[in-house]
């Protein structure tokens, strides 16, 4: 496994809402999920013109210039696309991370979690074990309509969240807003409910649904699936944060 590649689509070295501190964030290529609203649909193909290729050991060298921005409480946030298609490189990525101390989260929407395939199970463990935060994404409780939204239902996904809650690994939930879409008060109780039964969530969010992706849709000569859909008011917001009781969770 060493010496894995890995399909980059960008780094961004000054990250502030991915993780606890500074983080510096590696957003890898690919992703099986088709969300409505994603904003950056250029991320869901495995490989493509801009994609860069790094090994872990020359990817890590990279990151580790950053450090002296981390202070106490940064570090490294693997986000995407889906980090979880590429967990041998991540795998490599995080050993040499641990081996420097340096605190790891990765970014999720979990779609990829198989706990009926063993040996990605292995590898997922392994990965896990490395693993100091999980940001992972609900995007809406109800199967079909996580479906419509996404192209999969989320069953696999409320399975991970338990997975990690059964195995004491922390996590922060996030939840996109988008009227008519993912703000029905129903969903968001049962939501709650949800996240109420685990045992390691230290925060939940909720991401306002915003349109700066649609150039992106415009230049992959994609039509655009939300057109006309606004962006929540502050006051939709707040109602959706009451719901989930974000405030519960700020540290």
């Amino acid at each position: 496994m060493a010496d894995t590649i890995g399909y980059v689509h960008s780094l961004e070295s000054f990250g502030l809402v991915d993780g606890p501190g500074v983080r510096f964030v590696v957003f890898l290529q690919g992703c099986n999920l088709r969300c409505k609203f994603c904003h950056n649909p250029e991320t869901w193909s495995c490989k493509g013109k801009n994609v860069e290729e790094w090994t872990a050991e020359k990817l890590f060298e990279r990151i580790y210039r950053y450090r002296k921005y981390w202070a106490k409480n940064g570090g490294i946030t693997v986000s995407g696309g889906e980090p979880l298609l590429q967990m041998d490189f991540m795998i490599e990525l995080f050993e040499i991370a641990k081996k420097h101390n340096v605190h790891t989260a990765i970014d999720t929407a979990g779609q990829p979690f198989d706990d009926n395939n063993p040996e990605w199970m292995d590898k997922f463990k392994k990965l896990m074990s490395m693993t100091d935060l999980v940001i992972l994404d609900l995007k809406e409780m109800n199967p079909e309509k996580h479906k419509n939204l996404t192209g999969f239902d989320n069953a696999n996904i409320l399975k991970m969240a338990r997975w990690l809650s059964d195995n004491g690994k922390k996590m922060w939930l996030r939840h996109v807003l988008v009227p008519g879409l993912t703000d029905d008060p129903a969903g968001l109780e049962e939501m709650h409910k949800f996240i109420s039964e685990l045992n390691t969530v230290d925060r939940v969010e909720i991401l306002p649904y915003h349109t700066l992706g649609l150039m992106k849709w415009e230049e992959l000569k994609m039509k655009y699936p939300l057109e006309g859909v606004p962006v929540p008011t502050k006051e939709q917001v707040e109602e959706a944060q009451k719901i989930l009781h974000t405030a519960d969770y700020l540290q």
